[in-house]
């Protein structure tokens, strides 16, 4: 119980703190109260445009998707995700945050991938190696417990590991409302860069970067 009570007060106080830093920023800017999303209008580099706010409603604001665990045994990493972006959440469009829940069964991983914004995450179950690797080419990573938080500066490539012994549940935070997303293996192996090209600029040979475009669905 006591422990419970731990992981509900360090994400009040990480939700706090989330929310004090954008509303600071966006108090500059701010023309609108809000601008829920209208994804049947244009989307561009700013966002959508936003809904009719005299057609708003109180569940436009609210989201329950992040109470549905990721499919682990969907992915050949034994990961799942059940994302918050604003495609999600209409009503994050323009509030410049966004959060994501993460779910690893043993063994599995969030494999090495990159956004464009600063993540924030926090251990809510298991145990959890988190990392990112500089453009000095130097690895910081470490091993997190239930209320940990650990920070991913924007576009560095990262990574997380289940090293525990019990499914792990971790919520990152974005400085985004669609940070995006690039997973480096899905981007060598599920696309269509000829095998050849990808064996001159990794070094792998031939017969495992073929062997990983069947895996990952890529040609060429």
């Amino acid at each position: 119980k006591a422990t419970s009570i731990m992981v509900r007060s360090v994400l009040f106080v990480f939700s706090l703190l989330i929310l004090t830093i954008v509303s600071s920023s966006y108090a500059n800017t701010i023309e609108f109260d809000y601008c829920v999303a209208d994804p049947a209008l244009p989307h561009g580099p700013s966002g959508y445009a936003c809904k009719d706010p005299t057609k708003a409603k109180p569940d436009d604001f609210a989201y329950s998707g992040l109470r549905t665990p990721g499919n682990t045994s969907s992915s050949i990493f034994k990961f799942g995700a059940s994302p918050a972006f604003v495609d999600q959440f209409p009503a994050l469009n323009g509030m410049g945050l966004s959060i994501v829940r993460a779910d690893m069964a043993v063994g599995g991983v969030v494999p090495l991938h990159t956004h464009r914004v600063a993540e924030l995450i926090i251990v809510v179950e298991g145990i959890v190696l988190a990392g990112f690797i500089d453009t000095n080419n130097t690895a910081f990573y470490k091993t997190l417990e239930k209320g940990d938080i650990f920070i991913i500066p924007p576009t560095l490539e990262h990574f997380q590991s289940n090293v525990g012994k019990i499914p792990t549940v971790v919520y990152a935070s974005f400085a985004s409302s669609n940070p995006g997303v690039q997973v480096v293996s899905n981007s060598l192996f599920q696309s269509d860069l000829p095998s050849d090209i990808i064996e001159r600029i990794t070094l792998l040979d031939r017969a495992q970067i073929q062997k990983l475009k069947r895996v990952f669905g890529g040609h060429n």
